[in-house]
């Protein structure tokens, strides 16, 4: 691997354009990988990353490498994966059929278990598991916002290490972890607010301002934390509020919430969910990957998640063509008045 590592991002939707977008303006040689559309309005308008800070970083066309064929795999000391989580075996069929053997795969995907089966799936690579613990929206016209706090995370290793120290000070700053997995399940805690998020039909910002949608996602982290308590898995503190209080936090009144955690969590008007995109866009979900996390994990272990498990059901009927939008209470009623053993909060 040469000084600064040649970097292809593999899934170069809204996460993956942020990233190569950041990494390339820290001087990182950054290739993109994705669709011919997203290549097309790069080609014609650059490309934009800005956050919620108001920081922005603008790169014009002739400064973006970006193709649609895998191929440009096969120059790359690092592939950052930011494919959905769903797509996961067969970007791993890419990287095996196009990738340098021994290269390093930074899993940068929503969801406790993509490493793992990347892993299985590339032997004769290093895979590293990574975390993206905010939203990217993508606005149009080459522009991609990072609309909430937090900083990217990966598995240290002497590539991750390389990487870390050449993003020092950016926007895009890689930091390293000794153990993933309860990084993983902590942000997996936040993500179960995706699935809320794209069936109120609103803004991140707007729904979380809503009780009845909070209520909700309590409840599901509620029965998350017992699943994992009881399966021995510790998540890990990605915020300000320990795990075990966190949905406390997010179920409490309205002016205890703004004043308590929507005052630090630093969301702004244009954010919202990946799975709000997916929604628009007609696209499969990540919802296996998560709030089917939990579920599987429930059952692995002989216990049930029905809140979690409502929540799938309701995501599956969406992507099966029942394009309804929930009210904050209607969701309540259909997800939370039917399973009432939920312990700790009061319902």
């Amino acid at each position: 691997m040469a000084d600064q590592p040649s970097i292809a991002v593999l899934g170069a939707g809204s996460i993956g354009c942020w990233i190569g977008g950041a990494w390339s303006a820290a001087g990182l040689p950054v290739t993109l990988i994705g669709r011919e559309r997203i290549g097309a309005e790069i080609a014609e308008h650059g490309l934009t990353v800005t956050d919620y800070k108001g920081g922005r970083i603008a790169l014009g066309p002739d400064e973006v490498r970006f193709t649609a064929r895998p191929q440009a795999l096969k120059d790359a000391d690092v592939i950052a994966l930011c494919v959905k989580s769903i797509d996961t075996e067969s970007a791993a069929r890419e990287i095996a059929r196009h990738g340098r053997k021994g290269a390093t795969v930074i899993s940068f995907q929503n969801g406790v278990s993509n490493a793992d089966t990347l892993r299985k799936a590339l032997p004769r690579f290093q895979v590293a598991q990574g975390m993206v613990p905010f939203n990217v929206a993508h606005l149009g016209r080459g522009r991609w916002h990072k609309g909430v706090q937090g900083d990217l995370v990966a598995e240290g290793t002497p590539v991750t290490e390389r990487i870390s120290e050449l993003t020092a000070g950016t926007p895009a700053h890689l930091l390293l972890a000794r153990d993933m997995k309860p990084i993983a399940w902590g942000k997996l805690l936040f993500n179960l607010n995706n699935a809320i998020n794209a069936l109120s039909g609103k803004t991140l910002l707007e729904e979380l301002s809503v009780r009845d949608y909070r209520r909700v996602l309590a409840a599901s982290m509620i029965e998350t934390l017992e699943v994992l308590k009881a399966a021995g898995i510790a998540p890990a503190k990605l915020g300000p509020i320990a795990p075990a209080l966190l949905p406390h936090a997010i179920g409490a009144p309205d002016f205890v919430f703004r004043n308590l955690l929507l005052r630090v969590m630093k969301i702004d008007a244009k954010a919202r969910s990946s799975m709000a995109d997916d929604f628009a866009a007609g696209r499969r979900t990540e919802i296996d990957h998560l709030n089917g996390e939990v579920v599987r994990l429930a059952g692995a272990i002989g216990r049930k998640a029905p809140v979690n498990q409502a929540i799938v059901d309701l995501v599956k009927q969406y992507e099966e063509g029942v394009e309804r939008i929930w009210s904050a209470d209607e969701l309540r009623r259909y997800v939370l008045e039917g399973h009432r053993t939920v312990r700790g909060f009061g319902y």
